[in-house]
């Protein structure tokens, strides 16, 4: 009886052993054998494809942090909108848009952005110059010209108001303050005409419209303003008879009219140089930003519709 017994856990213990067996191989798969769906043609998702892949088809997400000249403010935030419609992956933190020389201060406080651009060559040659931007990345984007505004509908609308004619002390006169580029454009200007005066005595192109002081004949008749945008305001609203500031101001604040373009020759070429910051935790992102700025030709007629000229 105990030989039996033996007998049927021996024959049961093999039944369960090749049961096992079996079902192995029916669960298992050869490296060889091709995975399911092969033989059909189907595709097969794999790691690459269905996560970091996804990931670079489509760009990881970023937020862009801009610092901007003031005068950019609207032509900037078309340019954005467009962009975000055209990579989803990418949008804008709160752009900055400040006289250039206060953006320069923020970087210099600690203050984070991922690009810089300014309204001068000077202020992205200090930014440089303290190592707030990666200097192999600065090119000049844009070019501007200064004119002579006043009110929109006011008396002084088709009157060709010459440098000489502010240097006589005829117009009350608002223009930008030392940290404002327009401001400094403006005093170059003015110093062809004795109406600003450089410590050096330099004048025109040679001045930096900095550290001077405005003639007896028009320093109680000039008002500063802290950005280019304010220097605007103040004459649609007649606080001052004129103003000296973009041809892009015109376009973007409205409210006053062209008198007269100041020569070229009496100041700096306006450019509008951009760079990506030395901290910026997106530098590629921020590169690609900075070139689709300068080529993409839906961006340039934003450019265009806002006074502004994009530098070859």
């Amino acid at each position: 009886m105990k030989n039996i017994s033996r007998r049927l856990f021996a024959a049961l213990a093999a039944t369960m052993m090749i049961a096992a067996l079996g079902l192995a191989g029916c669960g298992g798969q050869s490296s060889e054998e091709p995975a399911k769906g092969a033989e059909s043609g189907q595709e097969q998702p794999n790691a690459t494809a269905t996560g970091a892949g996804e990931g670079s088809a489509t760009g990881e997400p970023v937020k862009l942090q801009i610092f901007a000249a003031n005068s950019l403010t609207k032509a900037m935030a078309e340019a954005q909108e467009l962009y975000t419609s055209q990579h989803p992956n990418v949008t804008f933190a709160d752009t900055q848009y400040e006289g250039s020389g206060t953006l320069v201060e923020m970087l210099a406080a600690g203050q984070y952005a991922d690009v810089l651009i300014t309204a001068s060559k000077g202020t992205m040659d200090d930014a440089v110059e303290k190592d707030y931007v990666k200097e192999d990345t600065r090119q000049t984007m844009f070019n501007n010209d200064l004119v002579v505004v006043t009110k929109q509908g006011g008396d002084l609308v088709g009157t060709d108001i010459t440098l000489a004619d502010i240097a006589a002390g005829k117009y009350t006169l608002a223009v930008g303050d030392e940290n404002v580029p327009a401001g400094n454009y403006a005093c170059q200007a003015l110093t062809t005409v004795g109406a600003y005066i450089e410590p050096d005595g330099a004048t025109g192109a040679d001045a930096t419209g900095k550290g001077g002081s405005f003639s007896d004949a028009i320093k109680s008749k000039v008002t500063l303003g802290g950005k280019v945008g304010d220097v605007c305001k103040y004459a649609e609203s007649g606080e001052v008879d004129i103003a000296m500031v973009y041809t892009s101001d015109v376009y973007r604040m409205g409210g006053v009219e062209i008198c007269s373009v100041v020569p070229a020759d009496t100041h700096r070429p306006i450019t509008y140089p951009g760079a990506v910051c030395a901290e910026s935790e997106n530098a590629e992102a921020a590169q690609a930003f900075l070139t689709w700025c300068m080529t993409d030709e839906d961006c340039a007629q934003i450019w265009e519709r806002w006074g502004f000229e994009r530098a070859a």
